[in-house]
């Protein structure tokens, strides 16, 4: 593929793409996260590992849960966001390899013989898909807050208590509210961040 997106769509995703502290009070219908899901989970990770696991927080009740885990002042943006999602990996994800690298399904002794490797391929990749989560929820139409403040053990401890999953981060999803943004913060610039060798 040569082809590049618009201008149009450039903004949606990066240009304009911004983390919402304040949300429109509209739902997101369960057929918008599966659409959001089978964008995510499409581009690649190492041996298409696909370790990321994404719990939709929506119900009051699973709120109720999670609030007590955040930051006070992560609590007001995420009892309001229609939407928080748990982005978390699968510690066994190698389990899966089998199914998801058939070409080489001995490949999940890459992994399944060493703790250490294991979790950081989970983590790792794990990362990058909540990256690709991010990206195609923009595409979507919708708006993103992703957040680090919280407690992950006591999200482990909610939501994942058999300690195979281990969350990452949070990112709440809805129709943002502009009138809740701050100025667009500065961003290096190419010679501050990059070197060509």
């Amino acid at each position: 593929m040569t082809d590049t997106l618009d201008r149009t769509g450039l903004d949606r995703l990066f240009y304009e793409g911004r983390s919402y502290n304040s949300w429109q009070d509209k739902p997101v219908a369960d057929a918008l996260l599966y659409a959001l899901y089978d964008l995510t989970r499409m581009p690649p990770t190492s041996a298409n590992c696909s370790p990321a696991r994404v719990v939709f927080v929506r119900s009051a009740e699973a709120k109720a849960k999670l609030l007590p885990c955040l930051l006070p002042t992560n609590q007001e943006k995420t009892e309001t966001a229609p939407v928080c999602a748990i982005i978390a990996h699968d510690l066994q994800f190698y389990d899966l390899i089998p199914q998801l690298f058939p070409h080489n399904p001995g490949a999940r002794d890459w992994f399944s013989g060493d703790a250490a490797v294991a979790e950081a391929t989970a983590f790792r990749n794990g990362t990058l898909q909540g990256g690709y989560f991010m990206l195609a929820a923009r595409a979507l139409g919708l708006d993103v807050g992703p957040m680090s403040g919280f407690d992950n053990a006591a999200v482990d401890a909610a939501f994942f208590p058999d300690g195979r999953f281990k969350s990452n981060f949070l990112c709440n999803i809805g129709y943002g509210d502009a009138s809740g943004l701050f100025d667009r913060s500065p961003r290096l610039s190419f010679d501050e961040a990059c070197r060509i060798v």
